[in-house]
């Protein structure tokens, strides 16, 4: 696999290394219905990352928009994030937010950057040391974004490629949603697609919280018939798109992108074709 995933085992080795920095990006709540029982365990060392927060656009109507890169940059100076840190990203659910943060730093042109496949749950299935609290106490990064534009679409650009087909499309919700058959989590919602979108459920890359190996990575994408276009992802708010992107990090030379409004701003949109099959 590639260096975007690293394990625990990986993880216990470097804990101490001084570039490394760990991020635990554990949601309060999520649309999903996951549920964590290791609230109030912390990886040693790990600083806490407010994606709700401190890390999405205050501005947005929509749920967890990528902030402008100046606010991206200060806020992860403020957590002592360097242009040379080997950041770590983890989550209690196994794989749900940190996928999300992992794409945003490499969004903002931070290379180093990784999941700790199996988030939490697999480090205290190792074994490993937990604490009760988060490092509070580092200096001023000096964090730089670099931003790459091609790495985030627009819903302008979403409906042009509706006529225009210059990338794939692949929606990380459930078939249900996907297909009209189930209602959206937010209230008032329309569910159903994208017109030429292909359903990719996030359940469906992952294994008990870690990624599926890349042999049956590779078939999974191969079942959908994508073609060598850039592939943009897409769920209900940017969040769990973000996890198939990772998948597809392992196996898919493609460019990758995500639809950062996602279901969210296409549905809320006046006029758009939605279809339901």
């Amino acid at each position: 696999m590639s260096n975007s995933l690293v394990s625990a085992a990986w993880l216990n080795e470097h804990l101490s290394d001084e570039n490394v920095v760990i991020l635990d990006t554990s949601p309060a709540s999520n649309v999903s219905g996951l549920k964590s029982d290791l609230d109030g365990l912390v990886i040693p060392g790990a600083r806490y990352f407010d994606l709700k927060g401190q890390f999405s656009d205050p501005k947005s109507p929509y749920p967890n928009t990528l902030p402008s890169p100046g606010d991206f940059e200060k806020a992860a100076r403020s957590l002592g994030i360097n242009g040379n840190s080997r950041i770590v990203v983890y989550d209690n659910l196994g794989a749900y937010t940190s996928p999300r943060v992992w794409w945003m730093f490499k969004s903002m042109g931070h290379e180093e950057v990784s999941v700790l496949d199996g988030g939490l749950g697999d480090w205290v299935k190792n074994g490993f040391e937990t604490v009760d609290a988060h490092q509070k106490e580092f200096e001023v990064g000096d964090f730089e974004s670099h931003f790459h534009p091609e790495t985030v679409k627009s819903i302008s650009e979403v409906i042009e490629n509706i006529e225009r087909s210059s990338f794939e499309l692949v929606d990380a919700r459930s078939k249900g949603r996907f297909e009209g058959t189930a209602p959206e989590p937010r209230e008032g919602m329309s569910s159903g697609h994208l017109p030429n979108s292909c359903n990719l459920p996030f359940e469906e890359v992952l294994n008990d919280g870690k990624f599926k190996s890349p042999g049956e990575l590779r078939q999974i994408f191969s079942d959908l018939k994508l073609s060598d276009k850039p592939i943009t992802f897409s769920c209900g708010s940017g969040l769990t798109a973000c996890i198939i992107l990772l998948a597809a990090e392992q196996v898919l030379p493609n460019q990758k992108s995500v639809f950062d409004g996602s279901w969210t701003e296409y549905a809320s949109t006046p006029g758009v074709v939605i279809e339901k099959s």
